[in-house]
């Protein structure tokens, strides 16, 4: 990657403040970008500027445009995006606009340029395949309907098939034909679309991304990041509310194997055109995440599975990621205790600043 020039968007964040670091260190020269969103960044967060970051807005199609035009990149990587299902469900307008118009707006930016770039990576998320890969055991993989609220209010949970028999999860393949269950899911879906149907002269490389966790993720934002709003609450002195039955899976993945997969993606040239799966491949579920939580943060005040349940969330969702092994050469390297033991130290030298 020596002397590409390399554009970020949502930059500061997360993902994209140590892809930044990691791409600089292979010798690109970066540029960030991102607005600062206090729900994420918390107050103050324009006092501890990064090298390369330009505050804006996806939504500003001026400053974008302006930012874009002095960058001159070689490679954009779109990461800026409004996430988080029950909070896109109040807020679906806020969703389309970063999401969706925030795409269209980049897209748009990226072909007024006088030299566009050859590459355009986007921060996908298995959010759109809804409930994801089911089978009934005799017939191909589905990705079926979200599940009914008031099937969950009555308290069944698992995905029940026509024949009245639940339905056997699977890994969900890019193969899949999308589902999306949720605003959030769809506005990213509306994303990939924009990307793979708007005539650009660039290519394009979509990661549909599982759950990513890490150091660095926000413990104050109430809407993302189920393990860094576990640590936030046992440290609080709560006790854990682990929601339907504590039999959902996820597909945990630690944030340094994310980021070294979009550096990869960046200069793999044979990963054009492609929509690849990023995740560890392994089926965690929440209430085994919390006791490993519990256990590293020492603590006695335990969890409670409640039967709760929140509409638009889903059952399984474990991605196929022998895609990204065969085409980017990418592998995850942290595993999940490993990822959890790194999530909870960190988050205990944050606290005190919250």
């Amino acid at each position: 990657m020596t002397a590409q020039r390399i554009f970020i968007t949502g930059g500061a964040g997360f993902i994209g403040s140590r892809l930044c670091t990691a791409l600089r260190a292979t010798g690109a020269t970066v540029t960030a970008f991102d607005n600062l969103h206090p729900q994420v960044h918390g107050d103050g967060a324009a006092a501890r500027l990064q090298p390369g970051l330009v505050i804006g807005d996806v939504r500003d199609r001026d400053a974008l445009s302006a930012a874009l035009g002095d960058a001159r990149p070689d490679i954009v990587v779109h990461l800026a995006a409004e996430t988080g299902t029950g909070q896109s469900a109040d807020e679906p307008s806020r969703y389309c606009d970063v999401n969706v118009v925030g795409a269209a707006n980049l897209i748009e930016a990226l072909r007024a340029l006088e030299t566009p770039p050859r590459r355009v990576v986007l921060a996908a998320t298995r959010a759109v395949y809804g409930e994801g890969a089911y089978a009934d055991g005799s017939g191909p993989l589905a990705a079926p309907p979200p599940r009914a609220v008031e099937a969950m209010a009555s308290g069944v949970f698992d995905l029940i098939g026509e024949d009245g028999r639940p339905l056997t999860p699977h890994p969900t393949p890019e193969s899949l034909p999308p589902r999306p269950g949720s605003v959030y899911g769809s506005s990213k879906l509306m994303q990939e679309y924009l990307l793979q149907q708007s005539p650009a002269p660039w290519d394009h490389v979509i990661l549909r991304l599982q759950n990513v966790y890490g150091p660095g993720q926000s413990l104050r934002n109430p809407y993302t990041g189920v393990l860094s709003i576990f640590c936030q609450q046992v440290m609080a002195g709560r006790t854990l509310n682990i929601f339907e039955d504590g039999e959902i899976y996820r597909d945990f993945i630690f944030v340094d194997d994310v980021v070294a997969a979009f550096v990869a993606a960046c200069a793999t040239e044979k990963a054009a055109g492609q929509i690849i799966n990023i995740g560890a491949g392994r089926a965690t579920s929440i209430r085994e995440a919390a006791e490993l939580i519990l256990a590293e943060l020492k603590s006695d005040r335990g969890l409670t599975i409640s039967g709760d349940f929140r509409a638009g969330d889903v059952r399984y969702a474990v991605g196929d990621t022998r895609k990204a092994h065969d085409l980017l050469g990418w592998r995850p390297e942290v595993s999940f205790e490993q990822g959890v033991a790194a999530l909870v130290a960190w988050a205990r030298d944050e606290a005190p600043a919250l």
